[in-house]
């Protein structure tokens, strides 16, 4: 139902309160596109594009949600995509450790 929040599973909100994630959003826009776009079997996300959703970026369409280790300060997940009035639509998201994708799709 669109009408209620979404409910997460129990895993999901255990990791989201125990472990050590802090959720920033735009501070990382660049970083994220390109740990998207860093994958072993190739990407779809290529030069052009990437280069295309900076420029959206840089004009306010476009946004990054990042989820950071807060003991390592590494960036270990995230989310991009646009936002066009109060739709956000997910481009690519990738993860560093278990749950950091989640995390930062749900924030």
């Amino acid at each position: 139902r669109l009408d209620r929040p979404p409910e997460f599973s129990r895993s999901l909100r255990r990791a989201m309160r125990t472990k050590p994630f802090r959720v920033t959003v735009d501070q990382a826009f660049a970083r994220v596109v390109d740990s998207c776009a860093d994958r072993e079997e190739g990407t779809w996300i290529t030069t052009e594009l990437s280069a295309g959703f900076r420029e959206l970026h840089a004009l306010g369409w476009a946004h990054s949600v990042e989820v950071w280790n807060t003991e390592s300060g590494d960036l270990v997940g995230g989310i991009y995509g646009l936002a066009v009035g109060s739709m956000f639509a997910g481009e690519s998201m990738f993860h560093r450790e278990t749950d950091a994708s989640k995390v930062a799709l749900c924030a």
